[in-house]
């Protein structure tokens, strides 16, 4: 399967590298990279992998259009930032690869947050794939899961702390940082989005939570639907004050089936220690599901890396080859 990738970032080039290691299993061949910052690569009969890990690139494409059809590929990926405001330029980039009758796999979370009906509509009138394990818990399998193992089961709601650069903010806070040191040392640690702020104003999270809602509970909306209340109001002395009380802060992402549609919301909590949804440090992640059938049940992703969002594009592509 030849793959146009879009976006070269942390992501892309952990992918490169996990296809290099796993080609002789699985024959995937990168045939396009497309780039802001470093150009484009193009070639129908695959890229060098030397020209790859070099990051050899030559002239920007003019459009996406150009790009895709240089690369003459199967399958476009999409690992471009999050825009949680319009989803675009991701949503746009993802239409075209239809248009060209390609499969398509984004670990961008902007275009299922705000149209994954549509773009799940073109897909299906291309007769093509489309994946997005990666836009909501990294690798963690949350979509899949629910497209291969759960036959019959309806998700009524969902719970989930599913950003990590604010939980580094608190646990700075709550050992005597300041909340800008907290934020320091998640960049520092490569987690945040591109603009920090969506981290800590909430709007990562709304964008994971639109998704999760349009997907599970085919709610049809958008992150600006979601009641959003991130962190920025706590300081560090609150938060040490709710620490000496056995109790912490994590930013909680909540969807529920109503008559209407959908409540979403997404608020700093404060949780007693031993609540689940407190139990994971760091860059952990943890999602609860309720369900008809099943009850509530979870998904845990332990500590993970960027090595873990590109396997999640991984078996994405896995699943249409």
């Amino acid at each position: 399967m030849k793959l146009a990738i879009i976006g070269w970032g942390s992501v892309g080039r952990a992918l490169g590298r996990l296809l290099k290691s796993k080609r002789r299993e699985y024959p995937f061949r990168i045939t396009g990279i497309h780039t802001l910052r470093h150009g484009t690569a193009a070639d129908p009969e695959g890229l060098p992998w030397s020209r790859v890990e070099a990051a050899e690139f030559g002239p920007r494409a003019a459009s996406i259009e150009a790009f895709l059809d240089a690369a003459g590929a199967d399958c476009a990926v999409e690992l471009t930032t999050l825009n949680p405001s319009t989803g675009e330029p991701a949503i746009s980039h993802l239409r075209a690869a239809f248009a060209r009758g390609m499969h398509a796999v984004t670990a961008n979370k902007g275009p299922i947050a705000h149209a994954w009906a549509e773009l799940s509509e073109e897909a299906r009138r291309a007769g093509r794939g489309f994946r997005y394990e990666s836009t909501v818990m990294d690798g963690a399998p949350v979509f899949n899961l629910w497209r291969h193992t759960m036959p019959a089961v309806k998700v009524l709601g969902f719970a989930g702390v599913l950003n990590s650069t604010t939980k580094i903010v608190i646990e700075t806070m709550e050992q005597g940082g300041g909340f800008e040191e907290g934020l320091a040392a998640a960049r520092a640690m490569g987690i945040t989005e591109g603009d920090g702020a969506y981290d800590v104003e909430g709007w990562d999270s709304a964008a994971k939570t639109a998704a999760l809602a349009n997907v599970l509970l085919d709610a049809r909306t958008t992150p600006q639907a979601v009641s959003v209340r991130g962190i920025t109001r706590l300081t560090p002395e609150r938060v040490r004050e709710i620490a000496r009380q056995g109790k912490t802060v994590r930013l909680v992402s909540r969807g529920r089936r109503s008559g209407t549609g959908a409540s979403l919301r997404v608020r700093a909590e404060v949780l007693d220690r031993a609540d689940l949804l407190a139990a994971t440090p760091g860059t952990s992640n943890l999602i609860l599901f309720e369900t008809d059938l099943m009850g509530t049940f979870g998904t845990v992703s332990v500590n993970p890396g960027v090595e873990q969002t590109a396997y999640g594009v991984f078996s994405d592509l896995v699943s249409l080859l």
